[in-house]
């Protein structure tokens, strides 16, 4: 067990007298009931079979925040590196704040936090490996990283930036609740060390005494709807109408005087000029999942095309199948399929447990995505083989059973692909137009490889030329009419979106307004091909129609901005980072950002 002092601080202690039986949301304090398979169980701290004295073990607890006290010291979070030895790139626990007003009428506003372990985690229903598991113990959502394989899912689906990855280790950790130090009758060490009494902890909905509010939302805090989280805040002082974030984001939190609520607003902190940054846009971190997504929906939309005309007898497809692009064009499909499937396992931070995917399949989108593209890659695989060896026994049957596999596969890939980017944390994406850009792409793509490929080998006819065209058109007018409307949404949205919009407009204006052009050019020139039937066309098209997507894709990652709260001026904010990775003051360890390494 965690070792007490025998002159332990009153105020380190907990004290929970007495408790309410359900939550401000409805749902029981009490984790488990008692006679409860789940009660009496040991953690094993650090070896130690013994079971906690607390009485309230099997009650939900969380933290109280008063931003009233908060002098913005970080002893809270020293407190918390120190005990978890936490390196200086990371941290379970930070402070950032708002500020309005000015002199004398300045106002700062701090906020501390960590994970909140929520009620409804998202994280632990998102991971694909089950590294995460909210406990009967104090309701303490714990995460393993041994387990991660470090996807860094989790932190895009969590709206409070609680768990870290370390691109180092390639894994994730996250605030424990220290409850080590809850087994013995001491609060988590971040509340012991804070100098103002602005961090409390206990059973939730517990008032600490001295206090008078318990609310669930504060300027700078994000949406608290999503995971119903167990912390609580008091903020007694007037603030002013508008609360400014200092880090980069173009955010702002303005007052609704009829509800008293903050809703986040756009706060253009850079202009409106237009700028290209094509180093940062295409040099990005996520660059793996735009090679994935778009390799892996070309080869997608292909394969539908061909499965789906060969059985319905469309004449030019089924002509295809029998000329001599047939076979080159399944093994370039492979081989896409292979590069995308590569480049998203090389991007793991383990790629090695790459297997460990699999084991949330139950709950995790990611799981379920990575199931349907495995099972769509062995149906292709499959059906190409048998299209290779059509003497093989039993081929006859065993090859459209391939297809209908890869089909099946195709179904809930797809379908999950597009799901696991679905997510309220993040109001960019959280939109129809995610699952129009998806869609469009594989008809777009998937037309144009089958084209090409054609064109190369000379089997391009004139009716196959117009039928794929006008699956390229299709593709290209969804996503076209998507956008437009994704724009107008975000122009009006009172969200973290308005500010992805804004950069979107802004940092990276000239490749938005480039991929923009080059849509509407490849739409023109699709067009085209359907009425003149000009197979020459799809080249110029292929190249307009490519170079929007690899653009429009890496907007899609680079833009994105998640729910959560604010940095400070270095701390956790993206402004600075990427300034020290430029100066080279992200070789020091101090600093805080560590140098990136994609």
């Amino acid at each position: 067990m965690f070792p007490i002092r025998s002159n332990e601080p009153d105020y380190a202690l907990l004290k929970d007298p007495a408790c309410q039986s359900h939550n401000r949301y409805g749902q029981s304090i009490e984790t488990v009931p008692a006679g409860h398979a789940l009660r009496d169980q040991s953690l094993n701290i650090n070896g130690d079979a013994g079971i906690g004295a607390n009485p309230n073990r099997y009650k939900q607890h969380g933290f109280f925040f008063n931003a009233d006290n908060c002098i913005a010291c970080h002893a809270c979070e020293s407190a918390c590196s120190e005990k978890n030895d936490v390196p200086a790139h990371l941290a379970f626990r930070s402070v950032g704040f708002v500020e309005g007003g000015t002199y004398p009428n300045y106002q700062r506003l701090n906020i501390s936090m960590a994970c909140n372990h929520c009620d409804d985690p998202v994280c632990l229903k998102g991971c694909p490996t089950r590294a995460y598991t909210k406990f009967a113990e104090y309701g303490a959502v714990l995460q393993d990283p041994e387990i991660c394989f470090g996807c860094g899912y989790c932190t895009w689906v969590c709206p409070y930036n609680a768990p870290q990855l370390d691109p180092v280790k390639g894994e994730v950790s996250k605030c424990n609740m220290c409850v080590d130090r809850l087994e013995v009758g001491l609060k988590p060490a971040c509340v012991a060390a804070c100098l103002g009494k602005a961090l409390d902890f206990g059973v939730i909905e517990n008032i600490p005494q001295g206090h008078i509010q318990a609310k669930v939302e504060i300027p700078g805090f994000p949406r608290s709807d999503i995971t119903h989280p167990n912390i609580r805040f008091q903020q007694t002082r007037v603030t002013q109408r508008d609360m400014v974030r200092v880090d980069s984001t173009a955010l702002k939190y303005h007052r609704d005087d009829a509800t008293g609520r903050f809703a986040p607003e756009l706060d253009p902190k850079h202009g409106f000029n237009r700028q290209w940054n094509l180093k940062k846009l295409l040099g990005s971190h996520e660059n793996a999942h735009v090679a994935f997504t778009l390799s892996v929906q070309a080869v997608m939309g292909a394969f539908l095309l061909l499965v789906l005309g060969g059985w319905l007898r469309v004449m030019p497809v089924v002509e295809y199948t029998a000329s001599a692009a047939w076979l080159p064009t399944l093994g370039v499909m492979l081989a896409l399929t292979s590069f995308g499937l590569f480049r998203l396992n090389m991007h793991l931070g383990k790629p090695q447990r790459f297997y460990r995917g699999f084991n949330n399949w139950r709950l995790s989108p990611v799981s379920r995505e990575i199931a349907g593209v495995t099972l769509f890659f062995a149906g292709l695989a499959g059906f190409s083989f048998f299209n290779l060896f059509p003497g093989f026994p039993f081929a006859n049957l065993l090859k459209p059973a391939s297809a209908a596999a890869g089909l099946l596969g195709l179904s809930v890939g797809g379908y999950y692909m597009i799901k696991l980017y679905r997510i309220p944390a993040r109001p960019f994406w959280n939109h129809w137009h995610t699952d129009a850009a998806f869609v469009g792409t594989a008809f777009s793509l998937g037309g144009l490889l089958l084209a090409l490929l054609a064109l190369v080998v000379g089997v391009l006819t004139p009716k196959l030329a117009s039928l794929l065209a006008t699956s390229v058109s299709l593709g290209l007018a969804l996503e076209a009419v998507s956008l437009l409307a994704h724009a107008r949404a975000l122009k009006a949205a009172h969200s973290e979106g308005a500010a992805s919009f804004y950069e979107q407009t802004t940092t990276y204006g000239y490749p938005y307004w480039l991929r923009n052009g080059l849509l509407g050019l490849s739409l023109l020139l699709a067009l085209a091909v359907v009425v003149l039937g000009n197979a020459l066309l799809f080249v110029p098209l292929t190249l307009a129609a490519l170079t929007a997507a690899i653009i429009g894709r890496a907007l899609f990652y680079v833009l994105v901005i998640p729910t959560t709260m604010p940095g400070a001026f270095f701390w956790r904010n993206r402004g600075f980072e990427e300034h020290a990775r430029a100066t080279g003051l992200a070789t020091m360890p101090q600093v805080g950002v560590v140098p990136d390494s994609h």
